[in-house]
């Protein structure tokens, strides 16, 4: 079985949070056309389009290492990080200018090699950049995209291009430690 019921139940949890947490930082291309004197309290509009631009590239890199990691032999468990999520939802009920938080984390069971957890940790920023790479191609090479889809392929190219970067950070708890340090004992 590739999914427990928990897995796809906080694949949802994740999913509908990054929408809330992101909706006043990524609004939806028709709400940016609408007076601001018609704000309304909870947009679906905008919790749309941030769930739409945000979640997948975070649960594609997730699913990477999943994926991945089942290829390789490794027992793999999906999560979504509740602790993670409240700190990204704090963080936009102060309005901070930053939001920084962990919203999700794929765990490794067993005996791993250096080889295995080299793959399996950079898989999630390698997703990422392929994110990147379609939407930067499709956003270079096709003329005719709407409005609508030029902006949420800017910001998906943004966004991964971010969490490619983000996640390559050689310091615990990032992807980067795990490729790194994997890599250094591999080579050494």
């Amino acid at each position: 079985m590739l999914f427990t019921i928990n897995e796809i139940i906080d694949l949802i949890i994740m999913t509908a949070a990054l929408g809330y947490i992101f909706m006043d930082y990524i609004k939806s291309p028709a709400s940016l056309t609408e007076s601001i004197l018609s704000k309304r309290k909870f947009d679906w509009d905008n919790f749309k389009f941030a769930a739409l631009v945000t979640a997948p590239g975070i649960i594609l890199h997730e699913m990477s290492h999943k994926f991945v990691g089942l290829a390789l032999g490794i027992t793999t468990q999906f999560n979504a990080s509740y602790f993670g999520l409240f700190l990204g939802i704090f963080l936009k009920w102060i309005s901070s200018p930053f939001i920084i938080f962990a919203p999700g984390y794929v765990s490794l069971a067993g005996s791993i090699s250096d080889f295995q957890r080299f793959l399996t940790a950079f898989s999630g920023p390698a997703a990422n950049l392929l994110l990147f790479a379609i939407a930067y191609t499709i956003l270079d090479r096709k003329k005719n995209l709407t409005r609508n889809q030029a902006i949420a392929l800017h910001l998906t190219k943004q966004i991964n291009l971010f969490l490619f970067l983000f996640n390559l950070i050689p310091l615990p708890p990032f992807d980067g430690y795990s490729v790194f340090s994997s890599l250094f004992r591999m080579i050494f």
